[in-house]
C-alpha cells in the first residue's frame, strides 16, 4: 500500500476513534466526573452536532488554503483537543475538548479522502477511497472494544493520550512525505444549501438522520444495557462491541450488493424496515445469548448497510450536485447521532429500564421508513393510473415509480 495512503487511513481511523470510543466508556466517565450517564452521553451529542455543522462550513471558509497546510494545522488542533480531554478536570472542560476535536476532525476526514485520490494514479482512486473509509469503520471493529478493555485496566483518560499519539505520528509523516496540494474550486456554501430545496434529496437526508437517531438512542447507551440488563463484564462487553463492529463492516458490503441487485429505493426500504424490527425485538433476546448474537449482528450490519444505497440514490436523484449531497448526508448522519444520543439520555433518565431506549429508537426508525415511502412515491400516488408515465419530464420526477 502507498505509505501516504496508509498514513491518511490511520488519521481517519484516529478521528473515528475519538467520536466512537466515548460510547464504550460512558459509565467510567460518569463515575470519574461525578455526573449521570445521560449527562456523559451528551458528549456524543455535542461532538456530532459540531461535526455536522463545521464540516461544510469550514470547507467553504478554507476553500483557498493549500490542502497540506490545512491538514497539518487540523491535526495540530485535533491533538490539542485530545490532550485537553486527557487532562480535563471536569465535564465542562471535557465538553470543550469535544468541540475542538469535532471541528478539526471534520476537516481531517474530508481532507483524508480528497488528498488520498490525488497521491495515486487515477485508476486506483475508487480503491483508495474504500481503503481510507475502512479506517473509520476499523475504529468500530478494533478501536471501541480495545478501548473498553484499556479503560477498564488503565482508566478512560489514557484513551485520549493514545489518540493524540496516533494523530501526532500521522502529522509527522505527512509533514515529511506530502507535497503541497493546491485547493480546487469549491461551490459557495449558500449555493450548496440551495440544492436542498429538492424534496427528493432533502427526504433522503431526513431518512439518514432519523435512522441514525433511532440507532443511537440505544447504541450510545449500549454499555449500560450490557451491564445492567445482561450483567456482562468489561471483557464480554468488548467482545460484543467487536462482534458488532465486524457486522457493521459486513453491512457495508451487504448494502452495496443489495443496492446493485434490488435498486437503491427498495434496498433503503428493506434496510430501514428490518432495522426498526431489530430494535423492537433486541431487548427480548437478552436472556437468550444465541438469539441475542444474531440480533446484534443484524443490527450492526444494517447500521452501515444504508450508506451504499443512499449514495446510489443521491447520485441518481441529484447527479449535478452528488458530491455535495454526500457531504450533506454525512452531516445528516451526525445530526442523527446527536439527536439519538440526546433522546437516549432523556429516556435512560426517566424510563424504568434501558430497554426502553431500544423501543423508542425503533419508533424513530419507523418514522424514517414513513419518510422514505413518502419521498420515493409521493408523486406516483398522487396521480391516477392513466396519468402515470405521462409528461415524465415535468409532472413525474425522474427516478420515481420503481428501480
Amino acid at each position: 500500500m502507498n505509505l501516504k495512503v496508509l498514513v491518511l487511513t490511520i488519521a481517519a481511523f484516529t478521528v473515528g476513534l475519538v467520536e466512537l470510543i466515548i460510547g464504550g466508556v460512558l459509565p467510567q466517565i460518569a463515575a470519574d466526573l461525578g455526573i449521570s450517564v445521560s449527562t456523559a452521553g451528551q458528549l456524543i451529542t455535542a461532538y456530532a452536532l459540531v461535526y455536522a455543522v463545521s464540516g461544510p462550513t469550514l470547507l467553504a471558509l478554507t476553500a483557498r488554503v493549500e490542502r497540506r497546510k490545512l491538514y497539518l494545522w487540523s491535526l495540530v488542533v485535533f491533538i490539542l483537543g485530545s490532550l485537553l480531554a486527557f487532562w480535563s478536570p471536569n465535564f465542562g472542560v471535557l465538553l470543550i475538548s469535544r468541540f475542538v476535536t469535532a471541528a478539526s476532525g471534520s476537516l481531517i476526514t474530508t481532507l483524508s479522502l480528497t488528498i488520498a485520490v490525488k497521491v495515486v494514479p487515477e485508476n486506483f482512486r475508487a480503491r483508495v477511497i474504500g481503503i481510507v473509509s475502512m479506517g473509520i469503520s476499523s475504529a468500530i471493529v478494533l478501536g471501541v472494544p480495545l478501548g473498553v478493555l484499556a479503560a477498564d485496566k488503565l482508566g478512560w483518560r489514557i484513551l485520549f493520550l493514545f489518540i493524540a499519539a496516533f494523530a501526532l505520528l500521522a502529522m509527522l509523516v505527512i509533514y515529511k512525505l506530502m507535497e503541497p496540494i493546491q485547493p480546487q474550486q469549491i461551490m459557495p456554501l449558500r449555493q450548496q444549501l440551495s440544492s436542498l430545496r429538492n424534496m427528493r434529496v432533502a427526504g433522503a437526508h431526513l431518512v439518514t438522520l432519523l435512522l441514525l437517531a433511532g440507532h443511537y438512542t440505544l447504541y450510545a447507551y449500549f454499555t449500560p444495557f450490557l451491564e445492567n440488563v445482561m450483567h456482562l463484564s468489561a471483557s464480554w462487553i468488548s467482545v460484543v462491541y467487536f462482534f458488532f463492529g465486524l457486522a457493521a463492516v459486513a453491512g457495508g458490503m451487504i448494502g452495496g450488493v443489495m443496492s446493485d441487485s434490488l435498486g437503491a429505493k427498495k434496498s433503503i426500504l428493506i434496510v430501514v424496515g428490518v432495522f426498526a424490527l431489530s430494535l423492537f425485538v433486541l431487548p427480548f433476546t437478552a436472556s437468550i445469548i444465541p438469539l441475542f448474537a444474531i440480533l446484534v449482528f443484524v443490527w450492526g450490519a444494517l447500521s452501515w448497510a444504508l450508506s451504499p444505497a443512499q449514495q446510489s440514490y443521491l447520485i441518481e436523484a441529484a447527479p449535478e450536485t452528488s458530491e455535495i449531497q454526500q457531504s450533506f448526508n454525512f452531516s445528516a448522519l451526525q445530526v442523527g447521532i446527536a439527536a439519538g444520543s440526546a433522546i437516549g439520555g432523556v429516556v435512560i433518565d426517566r424510563a424504568p429500564s434501558v430497554t426502553y431506549n431500544a423501543w423508542i429508537g425503533g419508533f424513530i426508525v419507523v418514522a424514517a421508513f414513513a419518510v422514505a415511502l413518502y419521498t420515493f412515491y409521493r408523486r406516483t400516488s398522487a396521480l391516477r393510473p392513466e396519468q402515470r408515465g405521462q409528461k415524465s419530464g415535468s409532472k413525474l420526477e425522474p427516478g420515481f415509480g420503481g428501480d
